[in-house]
């Protein structure tokens, strides 16, 4: 069974990109944008604090009529941060992932974030296991 660090491994994209705290949200959904990602991880000196997605803007923001420029990050992230570590299957991120509607796991080794794991990450993870097992059997029905 793959665990997270063969998703991380097999990731084309292996740069995680974060964001302070203090930093204003028009900072965080811009980098989002330039770097074509939906969330940024919330650092604090190496420190996981958070993380914004673009679910936070769109229901912290937007609905509630706030203003990108002067609001900070530290006032619409989610600051209870469900996080994985290397040794988690895919299977248990997948199950944390439909449990807590997430859509992304930030992954700490000793407290310090290594990666970053999409629920897409996920999926094609288990897409290529799917297609080893039945490599697997066909070779073994055709012996």
């Amino acid at each position: 069974m793959t665990n997270v660090a063969q998703v991380i491994k097999n990731k084309p994209e292996k740069e995680i990109f974060t964001i302070s705290p203090d930093s204003t949200v028009l900072e965080a959904i811009s980098v989002m944008a330039d770097k074509g990602i939906g969330a940024l991880v919330v650092t604090d000196a190496d420190r996981v604090v958070g993380i914004l997605s673009e679910r936070d803007y769109t229901r912290k923001i937007a609905l509630m009529e706030r203003n990108s420029y002067n609001t900070t990050v530290n006032e619409i992230m989610t600051s209870q941060v469900i996080t994985v570590t290397l040794t988690h299957t895919v299977e248990e991120c997948l199950q944390l992932i439909t449990d807590r509607h997430l859509r992304h796991l930030p992954v700490l080794e000793q407290g310090k974030l290594i990666g970053l794991v999409s629920i897409g990450d996920l999926v094609k993870a288990t897409m290529e296991d799917q297609k080893q097992m039945i490599q697997q059997l066909r070779q073994y029905i055709s012996g």
